[in-house]
């Protein structure tokens, strides 16, 4: 994968028109998660003395004499590996989370290809890096009507990340040569996140993850080593050329402003028969506060009655379907009372006769399950008592 596929796919997510939804992160949290890395097949730009016998000569044209054989098209193969992240981050309440992220990941190195004459390979490189990433949850309650059981969430990262060489050395099994380096170089990282979260309602504000990662860090990374034939030894310096690591992790993550679950309703008290009033229901289509045709003809019907009868009060009461957040929902139901309110005095009702209620999801005029959208308990009520 090149670095311009892998930034036009970052491009893609970040600029993707993602659906509103609810989202179980709001606020600040923090996660951890840990797994397998693999790491692509990397080449080798070149390897050149930069000290000692033969100073400035690229390798491949040979030194002392005696041509190596080694060219600019080394490849080095590695052997999977671990991977570990922790992050910091705050979630907008509105599917937007933002984070700092610490990453390592190590791999040992299993092979060097390119030379002309066999060679065994070992150590391991290990990438630290830092990055910032802009993540987005989607909540499929959304698409499917239903509870969500799972949070899907994509992002994207960018930062810098720090490579070391632990030990990398090669030689030739046929041919004298031993080559060495220990040394750290860093570069521009950037990454693609694809995950989903579990959600542990046994202890409100912690999640299960599982994820995929891509992790590039660009070429121009160099790492001072040395080389020797067994009678001549100079001190070379290798160009990496780029990193590309696929992580696969599992992970916990928590919230720390997830409140439980508000206590059912109390079953309703008997109280006394009501004094005799006319009452109203005006419907709302999903997720919406404003009018339709239809309402504004029963609020304007309500409102030319409410002048022929004596009445001591008016009373708007509005409701949600249980879909949705019951917070969002007592905010959503407000606000429809409040429209119909408006439309009440547009009509010729004075403001000071009507009282306004939201009661959220509670109250429903049709019982359902939670996460149900049922369009009976989208409603707002005027009473005229």
């Amino acid at each position: 994968m090149q670095f311009r596929g892998a930034l036009l796919v970052a491009t893609v997510l970040a600029a993707a028109p993602f659906a509103a939804s609810a989202q179980p992160v709001t606020g600040l949290y923090v996660g951890a998660g840990a797994g397998v890395n693999f790491r692509q097949n990397q080449d080798v730009k070149g390897l050149e003395v930069v000290n000692g016998p033969g100073t400035g000569i690229i390798l491949g044209s040979g030194f002392g004499g005696v041509p190596l054989g080694v060219n600019t098209g080394l490849t080095k193969e590695y052997d999977p590996g671990y991977v570990g992240v922790m992050s910091l981050g705050w979630g907008f309440g509105n599917g937007l989370r933002v984070e700092l992220e610490g990453n390592v990941r190590n791999n040992g190195v299993s092979k060097l290809t390119g030379t002309p004459f066999p060679t065994n390979s070992g150590g391991s490189e290990t990438t630290y890096g830092v990055m910032v990433n802009a993540l987005y949850d989607f909540d499929v309650s959304n698409w499917t009507g239903g509870k969500s059981y799972v949070f899907p969430y994509l992002g994207v990262g960018a930062g810098y990340a720090w490579t070391t060489y632990n030990s990398v050395h090669s030689y030739g099994t046929n041919f004298p040569f031993f080559y060495k380096s220990n040394d750290t170089d860093g570069n521009f990282a950037y990454q693609v996140i694809a995950g989903l979260a579990y959600p542990i309602d046994a202890v409100p504000g912690l999640s299960l993850t599982a994820e995929y990662r891509f992790f590039g860090v660009l070429d121009g990374d160099k790492f001072n080593g040395a080389i020797d034939t067994g009678f001549n030894r100079s001190f070379v310096q290798t160009k990496a050329g780029d990193q590309f690591n696929h992580s696969i992790l599992l992970g916990v993550r928590y919230a720390f402003n997830t409140a439980a679950p508000p206590p059912p309703a109390p079953a309703p008290v008997a109280a006394p028969a009501p004094a005799p009033a006319r009452s109203y229901l005006v419907f709302f289509d999903w997720d919406r506060a404003d009018l339709t045709s239809r309402a504004r003809q029963i609020i304007r019907e309500a409102a030319e009655n409410s002048t022929r009868v004596q009445y001591t009060r008016i009373e708007v009461n509005g409701y949600t379907d249980t879909s949705g957040s019951p917070a969002y929902n007592q905010r959503l139901s407000v606000r429809r009372a409040q429209a119909v309110a408006a439309e009440l005095v547009r009509n010729g009702v004075p403001r000071n006769a009507i009282s306004i209620q939201g009661f959220g999801q509670t109250h429903l005029l049709v019982p359902t399950a939670d996460g149900v959208r049922e369009p009976q308990n989208r409603r707002v009520e005027i009473i005229i008592r």
